[in-house]
């Protein structure tokens, strides 16, 4: 696994703002922390990124216990919502930074520059300010530093949310096509459901500290395993029903199942019913889909 959460507790004036939290990331993935504000996601990312220390737990990178590993000998690049770009620097200076650290030669940090310039489609604006780019622009620049010194993970801090709609989603394909082309793990924050949606591999959902639920987008939209997850992924309706061998009876109707379960336990349940899955006919020969219940 490329990143191991094992039950990482963050406190912050004695309440847990990240609360017992495990998951493991593969490599190449691009997993998202997805969740509202004051969720622990941001939190959890800084601990992954060494910005913050935890009060319990173990964080792995690629096997390698980092939980107390500084934040610079951990191997990862991050991006930040407000691009944090050094403003009297050029885009050429800027990226080069951490090469510079590095003691990197002169030659390799200009071949480095200039590959990364090019995946991120900013060839010939080497040599400008920040002052001189757009919010899209200057957020590129912002990746290609995060990528210069090769880390072995990407960390990516709510990196659209200053952007307007249309810039926002030129650069989210950019980023996902510059993480397929390099196969890096990246990690994404997010609370905006169709961001993590058009990105994700996989989702975390975070509420309240905890992480709820994992499992890729369209898994968690069509069988949301908590109440939380079912209306924050999107508009649904929540019904009180019963699971019973032939399907959920909701009132004096049961919906068939798609399999019948002789042998399942009959329980109460909440049933989910997504609008776009409604669908209303004069007659059961005239639905598209198949038929469910009348009533």
């Amino acid at each position: 696994m490329s990143i191991t959460l094992d039950q990482v507790t963050k406190h912050y004036a004695g309440a847990p703002v990240v609360n017992d939290v495990s998951l493991d990331i593969g490599d190449g993935e691009f997993f998202v922390l997805l969740g509202p504000s004051g969720s622990g996601k941001s939190t959890l990312l800084r601990a992954i990124a060494g910005l913050s220390a935890v009060d319990h737990g173990r964080i792995a990178l690629h096997g390698r216990d980092v939980t107390h590993v500084a934040a610079r000998k951990r191997g990862v690049g991050l991006v930040f919502q407000n691009y944090a770009l050094f403003r009297h620097m050029t885009v050429a200076e800027n990226i080069e930074f951490a090469l510079r650290v590095r003691h990197m030669r002169a030659t390799a940090r200009r071949q480095r520059r200039q590959e990364l310039l090019r995946l991120v489609a900013l060839e010939g604006m080497d040599q400008r300010l920040p002052a001189q780019l757009s919010g899209g622009q200057q957020q590129r620049v912002a990746v290609a530093r995060a990528l210069a010194h090769k880390p072995e993970v990407l960390l990516l801090d709510e990196p659209f949310g200053a952007l307007d709609a249309k810039i926002r989603e030129e650069l989210r394909r950019t980023i996902r096509q510059v993480q397929r082309a390099l196969g890096i793990t990246t990690v994404l924050v997010t609370h905006d459901q169709e961001e993590a949606f058009a990105m994700a591999d996989r989702i975390g959902v975070m509420n309240l500290g905890r992480l709820l639920e994992m499992g890729a987008p369209h898994d968690l939209y069509s069988r949301p395993a908590t109440r939380f997850v079912a209306t924050f992924l999107g508009a649904a309706n929540l019904i009180l029903a019963r699971r019973t061998p032939d399907g959920i009876q909701m009132g004096a109707n049961t919906v068939a199942a798609a399999e019948r379960s002789p042998g399942v336990e009959e329980r109460e349940v909440v049933a989910v019913v997504r609008p776009e899955e409604v669908e209303v006919a004069a007659s059961r020969d005239a639905l598209s889909s198949g038929y469910l219940a009348s009533g």
